[in-house]
């Protein structure tokens, strides 16, 4: 056994002495414990790890001589050893003599045995590259995150330039509303909801979110939203405020204190958790608001979420004024047109349609024109013309001319040749600034003619296309009569018109070259093109020949204004058709009757 430094020898096996001298000198340090905590043995290794000579600690107190071990790691190991016998090994940190030791001790007769050394360039290698690693890492996660933030911002970027290109796509307001949420969702949001303005009346009209299977919890409460929003939800305060309401935590209070019960209900499967809205303003006119709604898993939007999301909802709102403006200007310039192409007079048993569709889709309005009305005499006239130009101004200058074209004829009560030479007069003298290709015909019906169940067509032509007659037997001819030159200089040279029988069942056809000319160009290739359609169609009642022509003529859409007057002759003794519908055909769509 071990003592007082001393080892004696019990038994067999090697003697005391040799054991005692392995043991003082070998350079791991050892101490050993006795029942009562005293250093029953150190060896010189052991004094000098701890700061000490042998003398100094052998039968000493551990806990009397190192104080600063009580209670700590080195302790509740030795004590953990002496009441199991089971062997500890650790590592712990002393901080009188600034040093990490690497302990094993185990239990004998003797005492407690502890071997321990010194491992703190160990530890301060493996803090350092420890360090090392953590740094790398972290310097690792800024750079992800900042990758991320560019991608982000990226993605941003190319948000805000969809949302003008997707917008200014299209002028209808409600297309456009949902572009917008379908854009924004989930980039900004979880879900969101665009309202709009009108004559002081809100609408929802774009709902968008990120789970399919939600969309419609989002159509349910957005059809509740707009009557049963309190003054102190996000949109009323956005709209009567004008400025941009953040929640970044809703509470189950303000979800309360904002929507009625029934709101409530479709709100509770969206799991609202953070709402931002923002004011739709453009031009000075607050007409809207845009909403962005997070659930709990996404959280709070992102200072450069929400960034975004101001920067789109301006675009936004530029973009839906812009369409709400063409919109109204379409609809004043759809009002002008319907003033300016008056609906034609409907003689008995004669039977006319017209059709219209300006080239200029945005501003439905233009040069070409029709006309047809009585004179005194019962002859019925009919004008097609096509005055230069696509816009406001040659509108103009069409309904200049269209009313010199009336009044004189009805006045006058001439054939159509001397008609268009007094017009032409009147263009030049008046100084009205036009130049047109016009038609003007006349359906006689003399008393012999009515005998026989006749009407004469006179008409003449200045620089327009001549007109086709629909035969009862399916046959297209092309009328022919000289041509004259447009209508505008003055001309003062002869016209000359052109006569032909129209009988009855047979359908005339007046139009301008929008109809037939193509985007080839060859005026003979798209006449005969135009022909073969109106063959094809002869079978038709005369609206829903007209309808066909232009979806026949104008597929790929009208490169130029069209014009289109048909009249079918029925027999003197028929009762009127019942398919006398829409009078005139504004950018492709039927007008409502009596317009």
């Amino acid at each position: 056994m071990v003592h007082s430094g001393r080892m004696t020898r019990d038994g067999g096996g090697p003697p005391a002495g040799l054991l005692v001298e392995a043991v003082h000198g070998m350079a791991r340090p050892l101490f050993v414990l006795d029942r009562d905590w005293r250093f029953s043995y150190v060896n010189p290794a052991g004094a000098r790890l701890l700061g000490r000579s042998v003398d100094q600690l052998q039968g000493r107190v551990v806990w009397a001589e190192f104080p600063e071990a009580v209670g700590g790691p080195f302790q509740a190991a030795y004590e953990q050893v002496a009441a199991t016998s089971e062997p500890a090994s650790f590592e712990a940190w002393f901080e009188p003599l600034a040093a990490w030791f690497q302990v094993d001790a185990f239990r004998t007769e003797a005492g407690i045995v502890v071997t321990y050394d010194d491992v703190t360039g160990r530890r301060r290698t493996e803090q350092a590259r420890s360090e090392a690693i953590a740094a790398r890492e972290a310097e690792a996660e800024r750079a992800a995150q900042a990758a991320h933030r560019a991608e982000l911002a990226g993605r941003h970027l190319m948000l805000l330039g969809d949302i003008s290109q997707a917008m200014t796509s299209t002028l209808d307001t409600d297309r456009a509303a949902q572009r917008f949420a379908e854009l924004v969702v989930p980039l900004l949001g979880d879900w969101c909801l665009v309202t709009v303005v009108e004559a002081g009346r809100r609408r929802d009209v774009g709902r968008a979110h990120r789970d399919p299977a939600l969309v419609d919890a989002v159509h349910a409460y957005a059809d509740l939203r707009v009557e049963t929003n309190q003054t102190s939800a996000p949109v009323p305060t956005a709209l009567r405020e004008g400025r941009p309401v953040v929640l970044q935590q809703l509470t189950d209070a303000q979800v309360r204190r904002m929507t009625t019960p029934a709101a409530r209900a479709a709100l509770t499967p969206l799991r609202v958790s953070a709402a931002a809205t923002f004011p739709l303003l453009a031009r000075g006119e607050l007409f809207g608001a845009l909403t962005l709604v997070n659930a709990p898993e996404r959280g709070p939007f992102t200072d450069a979420e929400l960034r975004t999301a101001e920067i789109a909802s301006r675009r936004a709102a530029l973009a839906l004024d812009n369409a709400r403006l063409a919109t109204a200007q379409g609809r004043i310039a759809e009002r002008l047109q319907r003033s300016l192409l008056s609906a034609p007079v409907q003689p008995d048993n004669l039977q006319l349609a017209v059709r219209y569709r300006a080239a200029t889709q945005d501003v439905a309005i233009g040069g070409d024109w029709y006309d047809a009305f009585l004179q005194p005499d019962g002859s019925t006239v009919l004008t097609i013309g096509d005055v230069m130009g696509h816009d406001l101004e040659a509108a103009a200058a069409m309904a200049q001319l269209k009313n010199l074209m009336r009044a004189i004829a009805y006045d006058r009560q001439e054939e159509p040749a001397s008609v268009m030479r007094r017009v032409d007069l009147a263009v030049v003298g008046l100084d009205v600034s036009a130049l047109a290709t016009v038609l003007v015909a006349r359906i006689e019906q003399d008393e012999d003619d009515r005998a026989a169940g006749l009407r004469r067509l006179r008409w003449a032509s200045a620089g327009h296309p001549m007109p086709m007659l629909l035969q009862p037997d399916g046959k297209v001819v092309d009328l022919e009569a000289p041509v004259g030159p447009p209508l505008g200089i003055g001309w003062q040279g002869p016209r000359t018109d052109g006569i032909a029988t129209i009988p009855p069942g047979s359908t005339l056809l007046l139009f301008t070259d929008g109809l037939f000319e193509g985007r080839t160009g060859d005026l003979d290739e798209g006449r005969a093109r135009l022909a073969a359609a109106v063959a094809d169609l002869a079978g038709e009642p005369l609206e829903r020949l007209c309808d066909g022509l232009l979806a026949a003529q104008l597929v790929d859409g009208a490169e130029d204004d069209v014009a289109l007057l048909a009249v079918r002759a029925h027999p003197g003794d028929a009762p009127r058709p019942t398919d006398a519908g829409p009078r005139s055909v504004p950018a492709g769509r039927p007008w409502p009757e009596g317009a």
